[in-house]
């Protein structure tokens, strides 16, 4: 009996086993047929298009970007991307609209993505504020090379802005313009953010009738300073209420992450992963974006500089960002709100961004 019952076991264990190789296999099948769609809505048909991505050398190792665009006679945009190491290879279907206008170029910059997967960990000690920006000029100064351009415009979101603000600092010869978006302004910002976060606290706790919540808060509330004591709290109430993310991420293209044409499960997992290592490095109380204050860079700058702001941005709120921005002497300058934009609003309203873009930044690339 107890042989009989090992062997109805045994070929339990393997009918689910095939049936398991069945659903992955189906699976797998209908990513790869929905990828071959995507490519097909994606596709650069127009005769002087780009559509490329490669591997290149920036900062002593391979770094990988995409190109692409209709016209290469365009105006090129370098999207520094946020994070740190926020990818946006796979969530940007939605900038089909933009390619129209510019060439646009993402990169997965050191630590992330695609960059990440072919180096690993071993970056680690190369994982720096200073080391970026030098990887960001030295990847502008390629791009004016191989796309034949004198000058570029640079859009910053988020880590990238803050990436991005002091690229254009140092070599504003190589942009043509700046524009930042969900833009950091140093521990100002995330200060704002945790006070914004103590007053979603407070009204979830009120609602509730949670009186030991609000006597916790009410001391953080009355000076919400961003201590490690004080986050501790923060974190606590959050978990115990439910507190929704600051910005819940509305993905707005056409082609969802896991159908993108060209990116693998390989490149998903290194996307995560890519996240979680360059986090380590370059964020929290002691990553470059909470130690500096942007006022050390000063306020002057060479090229137009335009911030494009969500109003609703729980992650970065636009008013450290607008007192900042009124200090700023440029050739030109713009401040604007997007109303009811969130923290992403490049990626969940692509088209609002776009006609900014075109508006407000396109006309300086037309001298």
């Amino acid at each position: 009996m107890p042989r009989k019952a090992a062997r109805l076991i045994g070929v339990s264990l393997l009918g689910l086993a095939g049936v398991l190789i069945v659903v992955a296999a189906a699976g797998l099948g209908f990513r790869t047929y929905r990828q071959h769609l995507a490519a097909e809505t994606l596709a650069i048909r127009s005769p002087n298009g780009v559509q490329e991505g490669a591997f290149v050398d920036i900062g002593g190792i391979k770094q990988w970007i995409q190109i692409r665009g209709e016209d290469r006679d365009n105006p090129v945009l370098l999207f520094v991307h946020g994070g740190p190491g926020g990818s946006t290879l796979a969530i940007s279907s939605g900038w089909r609209g933009w390619e129209k206008h510019f060439t646009v170029v993402q990169w997965d910059q050191r630590g992330t993505g695609r960059t990440y997967g072919a180096t690993g960990d071993e970056l680690a000690p190369t994982m720096t504020l200073e080391r970026m920006i030098q990887d960001g000029i030295e990847l502008a100064e390629y791009l004016r090379t191989h796309l034949h351009k004198d000058r570029i415009v640079l859009v910053g979101h988020s880590w990238g802005s803050f990436l991005g603000i002091h690229m254009v600092k140092q070599r504003p010869d190589l942009f043509l313009a700046y524009v930042g978006t969900g833009q950091v302004v140093g521990r100002a910002t995330f200060e704002k953010a945790f006070a914004l976060t103590i007053a979603r606290l407070q009204q979830l706790a009120t609602t509730a009738h949670n009186r030991e919540t609000l006597v916790e808060l009410a001391p953080i509330a009355s000076q919400p300073t961003l201590t490690p004591d004080n986050r501790l709290i923060a974190d606590k109430w959050s978990k115990a209420l439910g507190l929704p993310p600051a910005d819940g991420f509305q993905f707005a293209g056409p082609v969802p992450p896991l159908f993108m044409p060209d990116v693998s499960l390989l490149d998903l997992f290194n996307w995560r992963r890519g996240a979680a290592f360059s986090a380590k490095y370059l964020t929290g109380r002691n990553g470059p974006m909470f130690q500096s204050d942007m006022a050390s860079i000063g306020f002057e700058f060479s090229i137009p500089m335009f911030f494009i702001q969500g109003d609703a941005d729980g992650v970065t709120p636009g008013e450290p960002a607008e007192q900042y921005f009124k200090e700023i002497t440029a050739p030109h300058k713009e401040f604007v709100w997007i109303r009811g934009g969130d923290h992403f609003i490049p990626f969940d309203r692509p088209d609002e961004f776009l006609a900014e873009l075109v508006a407000r930044v396109m006309p300086f690339t037309r001298n």
